[in-house]
């Protein structure tokens, strides 16, 4: 893709600490794999804690990995006083999530002052191939001269 350009040169560690301070990304094992200006790369490895009933990743997983991928790719481009947050997101999952790891890619499709739209393909790796099996499409929020720390200034 490559079609963005950050609104400053700090936004993958702005990026990558951001992702580090998320406990449900450690609990869940993922890993931030790239980093871009409007695109990011995530991957979770596979825990039977992850699957249901079936073996399968869990849609919850599919998601959250999904909304994560898409919401870094916005705040890729943010401003650095700004930080983000999700305003809905549709999921589809069109194949079984049956692997040794799921990989989130995430790309803003049109970066916006106030609110973001970005998709996210989430391929299911087996047997060192990567499959397709879900995609999504979020509407993301910039949250203006709002700390990435904490939400205690953001307007209710």
């Amino acid at each position: 893709m490559g079609q963005f350009k950050a609104a400053d040169t700090g936004y993958e560690a702005r990026v990558r600490d951001s992702f580090s301070r998320q406990k449900f990304m450690a609990t869940i094992g993922a890993e931030l794999l790239s980093v871009e200006p409007g695109e990011v790369e995530i991957l979770v490895p596979h825990r039977e804690e992850l699957c249901q009933q079936h073996g399968l990743f869990h849609g919850g997983v599919i998601g959250t990995i999904a909304d994560n991928a898409c919401g870094y790719a916005a705040y890729s481009l943010m401003q650095p006083q700004n930080s983000v947050l999700t305003v809905e997101y549709k999921l589809n999952i069109m194949s079984p999530a049956k692997g040794e790891a799921l990989i989130a890619r995430a790309h803003v499709v049109r970066p916006g002052r106030r609110v973001s739209v970005c998709q996210a393909d989430i391929y299911v790796v087996r047997l060192d191939e990567e499959k397709l099996c879900a995609t999504a499409l979020g509407t993301f929020i910039t949250l203006e001269n709002t700390s990435d720390h904490s939400l205690d200034s953001a307007a209710a």
